[in-house]
């Protein structure tokens, strides 16, 4: 039996590196293509791969036959019953359930949080925009009492603060007066 796994970027495509995962979770020799994506010619080496034009892509020769697994939840499913001894799902039935309805919904699912946060590793961020004046007066005024607003005392401080149910302590110098720990 051979494995031949065929990925693009993983930089960039976390379905090519989920399936690249689960193949080396087994331990398993297996041979790589990797396609550069995001190329002029990228769709056409695809297609010599896949019968959906789409990666991931595994081919498992056994003799003579091959089977080819192009989506990267049915190849983890197939790794996953062809090597029971690598615990791919968890062993207990109600866990196992559960697993494989949280990485069908992570795969099928969440479509607006996955294009508006790609995976791009290799990506280089733009600068950062100018914070709004509202988040810049309160980041220095948090400075300048050498207070970091996730930090426990912050929170603390927010808590006990009458009225209060932002977890920020609120700066302005009314609550302070009636916190407490001002």
């Amino acid at each position: 039996m051979g494995y031949t796994l065929v990925i693009g970027t993983r930089n960039w495509s976390s379905w090519s590196l989920r399936a690249w995962l689960a193949m080396r979770a087994t331990g398993a020799p297996f041979a790589e293509v990797l396609i550069a994506l995001r190329r002029p010619g990228s769709a056409a080496l695809i297609e010599q791969y896949s019968p959906s034009a789409r990666i991931p892509v595994l081919r498992v020769a056994e003799g003579a036959a091959e089977t080819v697994v192009f989506d990267s939840l049915a190849i983890c499913e197939t790794l996953a019953e062809r090597h029971p001894e690598a615990a791919l799902w968890p062993h207990d039935e109600a866990a196992r359930a559960l697993a494989r309805s949280y990485a069908a919904e992570m795969h099928s699912g969440f479509l607006a949080l996955r294009e508006a946060l790609s995976m791009d590793f290799a990506r280089t961020l733009p600068p950062r925009r100018p914070l709004d004046a509202g988040v810049q007066h309160r980041s220095r005024a948090f400075r300048r009492r050498g207070a970091r607003p996730w930090s426990a005392s912050a929170r603390a401080r927010a808590s006990s603060s009458a009225g209060s149910r932002s977890p920020i302590a609120c700066m302005r110098p009314s609550c302070r007066a009636s916190s407490p720990t001002a």
